[in-house]
């Protein structure tokens, strides 16, 4: 008697949506991902370093000059005390928050597919936040006495205000570049020994010693493995309050002041979406020319890059409720200040702004509906773009067009940039590329273990010469 047994598809999702695709071995993952470090540097990359270069020297340079000179080169006037480097701050906080959604929560809920994405999205975060952390320092005016913002004795006995979320900004965001920092360092330490060894084995004895000396003598051992896995659990768990606690402090550098288009309950939220949004943005901005640049797309396939953008779906969604909603309460709250503000906005004379922001974060991810243009990298790559300077544009409508008309009409002006003020943003771009080329040139863009940890292989009952086929009796 024969009997036939079909296989269900749908019983096998690895089947269905491999995370690894080309029929790679773990020695096959391992050669995709340390190509990238041993083979000869490509043109492209000297090319596009050079560029970050020459942008990282006019950061330099300008605040080179802002200092020498006073803030008074930037835009900033009577009402508008808070330009463009608060926006620009702002703008960076966020771009690093989905590189710890994707390490920290998403490995909490054993989301697999983060394997080929997290590493780099790590890596993100610390650049994102580094270039985030310069605006702060530069904007406080006399940075040589920038010492008095500590809580520190000076000769003039200033303390620092512990009730101003401006402070509370500072232990936030130190926190979370620490914990970031340690999280993005603990999943390395694997992957350098396993750089060490091929180094060792190949004869290129700096690059041997400089991995190892990373790695800390790491071997693969069971007690080497047991304290990884309970750190890396650790570190997780540290990271998941952070983030919502980090955009959420950042909101109430807003939310808590009494300025119509900021005193508003939903900031916390609405800042912890925005940021989301913007991250995995930047991700995609990222990952999309890394896959094709770096031979990648065996391990970051179309289904990494389909489940990004639903999750930019869902978030641009909920930040279209939440400019709905805001203007839902400036008119149900019945208070003219609200009104007027949010009317302002949306058809004041910085209408223009308001409408890039609209366009960008709420109707351009709608074309996330459909799943061929999610699994379309041109189109996603474009559509980043746009999410990347809708997401900038939303700090800058929410900081300018909140202050340029207060309440005394006598005290409005109209908010314009200087060229320092955008040559110093430009320049902020040439510290993020100018690290994250370094980290794609020297470390490991992908984590190997963890990958291989999620391939059928690791699994202890995997037989694929046993796998039941159709019409198999």
């Amino acid at each position: 008697m024969t009997t036939i047994h079909v296989v269900d598809e749908q019983e096998n999702p690895l089947q269905r949506a491999p995370l690894v695709e080309g029929g790679h071995d773990f020695a096959g993952v391992t050669n995709i991902v340390a190509n990238v470090a041993e083979q000869k540097t490509p043109r492209g990359w000297y090319l596009l370093f050079g560029i970050s270069l020459m942008l990282l020297a006019n950061l330099g340079a300008m605040i080179g000059y802002l200092v020498w000179t006073g803030v008074g080169v930037w835009g900033n006037n009577n009402p508008v005390g808070w330009g463009w480097p608060i926006v620009d701050f702002v703008f960076w906080i966020g771009i690093g928050h989905a590189g710890t959604l994707i390490s920290a929560i998403l490995f909490l809920f054993r989301q697999k597919w983060r394997t080929s994405i997290n590493r780099a999205s790590e890596a993100m975060t610390i650049f994102a936040v580094m270039a985030a952390g310069v605006f702060p320092a530069i904007h406080v005016g006399r940075i040589w006495v920038i010492y008095w913002v500590f809580p520190i004795p000076n000769q003039m006995a200033v303390w620092p205000n512990f009730k101003s979320p401006l402070l509370w900004d500072v232990f936030a965001v130190s926190t979370y570049f620490t914990v970031s920092l340690l999280f993005w360092y603990v999943g390395l330490i694997p992957d350098l020994a396993t750089f060490r060894d091929r180094a060792a084995k190949a004869g290129r004895k700096v690059a041997a010693f400089a991995y190892g000396f990373f790695s800390f003598g790491w071997h693969g051992s069971n007690r080497h493995w047991l304290n990884y896995e309970k750190a890396y659990l650790i570190l997780a768990g540290l990271s998941t309050p952070l983030v919502l606690s980090v955009h959420s402090i950042v909101s109430f550098d807003f939310a808590v002041s009494n300025v119509p288009g900021w005193h508003t309950t939903i900031f916390p939220p609405y800042f912890v979406a925005g940021a989301i949004f913007s991250g995995f943005g930047m991700v995609l901005t990222l990952m999309i020319p890394a896959r094709k640049w770096l031979n990648l797309h065996h391990l970051i396939t179309l289904n990494h890059l389909d489940n990004i953008a639903k999750v930019l779906l869902l978030t641009g969604t909920l930040v279209g409720y939440a400019y709905g909603m805001e203007f839902f309460i400036a008119w149900y709250s019945a208070s003219e200040y609200e009104g007027f503000c949010f009317l302002n906005r949306a058809s004041g004379p910085y209408w223009w702004a308001y409408w890039i922001m609209v366009s960008c974060n709420v109707i351009s991810p709608q074309f996330f509906w459909f799943r061929s243009l999610r699994r379309n990298p041109m189109v996603l790559f474009i559509i980043s773009i746009f999410v990347n300077i809708g997401m900038w544009f939303e700090r800058f409508v929410i900081t300018v067009t909140s202050l340029h008309r207060d309440f005394l009409p006598s005290s409005w002006d109209y908010f314009t940039p200087t060229l320092v003020d955008i040559l110093t943003f430009v320049g902020s771009f040439g510290l993020f590329f100018t690290l994250f080329l370094l980290f794609c040139r020297f470390l490991p863009v992908i984590a190997l273990s963890e990958v291989k940890g999620v391939m059928p292989e690791a699994d202890p009952h995997h037989h694929p010469e046993h796998t039941p086929q159709e019409g198999h009796s």
